[in-house]
């Protein structure tokens, strides 16, 4: 039964966390520091879900050993510096490692 409480306990807690941010976001304004940070969230987000996968989850090891995840990767950088577009890396990104492949 303690068990129980606790899971229902921290649950509320979640909910209630995430849910003051929708309550009371637009009341409550933000450090300029918190603000400036959470530019990079997203950023960092993907390139911690993406730089696995271009290495092959083996690190370095193989790294040379697929090279159209390598060619594919080194274009949707290109195109993202160049344009600063993330919808359009993509597209190009996953466009042209589905032709190399």
């Amino acid at each position: 039964m303690r068990l129980w409480l606790i899971i229902i306990a921290s649950g509320i807690v979640t909910y209630l966390t995430r849910a003051s941010f929708i309550v009371f976001g637009d009341t409550l304004a933000l450090p300029a520091s918190a603000e400036r940070s959470l530019k990079y969230v997203a950023p960092a987000a993907f390139a911690a879900i993406s730089i696995p996968l271009v290495l092959g989850g083996d690190g370095f090891e193989g790294f040379g050993d697929d090279v159209p995840r390598l060619v594919a990767a080194g274009a949707a950088a290109a195109v993202v510096v160049w344009k600063k577009n993330l919808p359009l890396m993509l597209a190009v990104g996953m466009g042209l490692f589905w032709l190399l492949r």
